[in-house]
């Protein structure tokens, strides 16, 4: 079986507290809050899932809030930069939006693009940058208007500790194809619409470490369960050593190191994060694994409260 990943599934980072991360990510960002639950591993800890209207793959990006890590490093072993694709048009919207909200951000030009790059309040570095492909966000929050907001994940920048083992893998494995040097960077593009574009780092640069500001691990895509089982196989082969398949509700997942120390995790596109709450109802309350439900009384009472809410920025104006 030829295998190839549409692209990114997901991206995971650590923050230090919910509400801030809430904030920037609904509040700021737009992205509509599509599923609370907990680290699955770390049942302490929430796991809050942000993306488009239904947070189809391609879209999401995750976060573990950690009020007492450490301050995370990013550095080589890590997704350098988190890309958010908007819509052609809306540049100067979110330019607006980020000055509005007191965000500092540069600009810079890549492969005939524009990107307006930032970071979160952790520090954790983001991007934006018009993309034709890929359907808009049904999604809309605050002063956002759909046709304005953030389509999903447009892709991300790799800095490996051994940038041509990497690229090899993305390559080989996981079916990119080379499209691109430019100024220390490789691009690299998958079929799918988004998530589609990876940057990799010529050159590796200190090694980083996890934290706060810092991204846990990419996560690709894999269509079903059964060439779920095929992408395990294909990495033990190539004499990585990848975890069993994790169920996480939403979809299934495996995890491995590539050889450039950054962590990679194939997920499957279903079931999908409405298996267990309606379209409407989608992100409002905390989901248990079965697994946990019995502990669910213990396990609220770790966990810090959170309001999605429009922030006075955008409420000022009424």
């Amino acid at each position: 079986m030829t295998l190839r990943t549409a692209g990114i599934h997901h991206i995971t980072a650590f923050v230090r507290d919910a509400q801030a991360n809430v904030d920037f990510y609904a509040g700021i960002l737009g992205l509509r809050l599509v599923k609370q639950t907990v680290n699955f591993d770390v049942p302490s800890v929430y796991h809050l899932y942000f993306g488009n209207e239904t947070g189809a793959p391609g879209t999401v990006v995750t976060f573990f809030p950690f009020e007492h890590g450490r301050q995370g490093k990013i550095g080589s072993g890590q997704v350098e930069w988190i890309t958010f694709a908007i819509p052609e048009g809306a540049m100067s919207f979110w330019e607006n939006r980020l000055t509005r909200f007191g965000i500092e951000f540069a600009r810079e030009r890549r492969f005939e693009e524009t990107y307006l790059r930032f970071a979160d309040r952790d520090g954790l570095q983001l991007e934006l940058t018009e993309r034709r492909r890929g359907p808009n966000s049904g999604w809309s929050f605050g002063e956002i208007p759909a046709e304005m907001a953030i389509k999903g994940l447009g892709g991300a920048v790799l800095n490996s500790g051994a940038p041509e083992r990497t690229g090899i893998l993305l390559q080989e494995l996981l079916g990119l194809e080379k499209v691109g040097r430019e100024n220390g960077l490789l691009r690299f593009r998958s079929y799918g619409e988004l998530g589609n574009i990876i940057e990799l780092k010529e050159a590796a640069s200190d090694l980083g470490h996890g934290g706060p500001g810092t991204v846990h691990h990419i996560a690709w895509r894999a269509k079903n369960d059964a060439e779920h089982e095929v992408w395990r196989e294909r990495i033990v082969n190539r004499g990585l050593e990848p975890t069993p398949v994790k169920n996480r509700n939403y979809f299934n997942a495996i995890y491995f190191y590539e050889p450039g120390g950054i962590f990679f995790e194939i997920a499957t596109d279903s079931p999908g994060f409405d298996r267990d709450e309606s379209y409407e109802e989608l992100g409002r309350a905390l989901k248990l694994p079965e697994w946990y439900e019995e502990r669910r009384s213990d396990i609220v009472k770790g966990l810090p409260a959170f309001t999605v809410r429009p922030l006075e920025e955008d409420t000022s104006n009424d």
